[in-house]
């Protein structure tokens, strides 16, 4: 099934805006992130697993055990602080 994946901050000045991805059917996001990772040098860099991120499925921040469904949109973006 296809999922848009969009990227913030520090990773989309790594990877660009984003990109549509193809994962199996019950897929998590935490195996999408693995998939994105396996993609290319700078996508393994900048998803890195020891790299603190945070993850949005249509929106609303998850953890990776969320489901992927068909269309979802899934966002990556490195923890923020504010001022």
């Amino acid at each position: 099934m296809k999922v848009g994946v969009r990227y913030f901050a520090s990773i989309r000045e790594a990877l660009g805006p984003g990109e549509s991805i193809e994962v199996a059917g019950g897929a998590t996001v935490g195996a999408a992130r693995d998939l994105l990772i396996a993609r290319s040098p700078a996508h393994a860099q900048a998803l890195a697993r020891g790299r603190a991120l945070r993850s949005a499925l249509n929106q609303t921040l998850c953890d990776e055990a969320a489901v992927l469904a068909e269309g979802a949109e899934l966002a990556f973006f490195p923890p923020v602080t504010g001022g």
